[in-house]
C-alpha cells in the first residue's frame, strides 16, 4: 500500500509542477503553452522543447478534457481517458525527475 501511495505522490507532484509551470509560462511569455519544439533561433528551441516536457503532462490533460466535443455538446470519454492516461504516466516521469534532482540537491 505505501509503494501505491509513493507513486500518487510521485505523480502528483509531477501535474502541480506541469500546472505551475504552465501557467507561469503563460503569464510571463504571453502565449498559450502548447506541446512545440519551433522557435526563432536554436535556443529558443530548446527552451519550447523543454517547456513542452515539464508542461506537458498538464497541457494533455488540458487537451483530453477540451478534446473534440460531440455533437449533442457532451465530452468524449475515449479523448478524456487518452488524454488523462498519458498525462499521469507523463506526470510520473516528471515527478521522478523532479524529485531526484531535489533529494540529489538536499541530500
Amino acid at each position: 500500500m505505501s509503494d501505491f501511495l509513493l507513486a500518487l505522490f510521485i505523480m502528483a507532484v509531477g501535474i502541480s509542477f506541469g500546472g505551475a509551470a504552465t501557467y507561469l509560462y503563460q503569464g510571463l511569455s504571453g502565449q498559450v503553452a502548447m506541446l512545440r519544439f519551433d522557435g526563432r533561433s536554436y535556443l529558443a528551441s530548446l527552451g519550447n522543447l523543454a517547456m513542452s516536457f515539464l508542461c506537458g503532462p498538464f497541457i494533455l490533460m488540458k487537451l483530453g478534457w477540451q478534446g473534440q466535443q460531440n455533437g449533442g455538446g457532451s465530452l468524449s470519454v475515449a479523448n478524456l481517458l487518452i488524454g488523462s492516461l498519458v498525462g499521469f504516466g507523463w506526470g510520473f516521469i516528471n515527478g521522478l525527475l523532479l524529485l531526484g534532482a531535489y533529494f540529489a540537491v538536499v541530500g
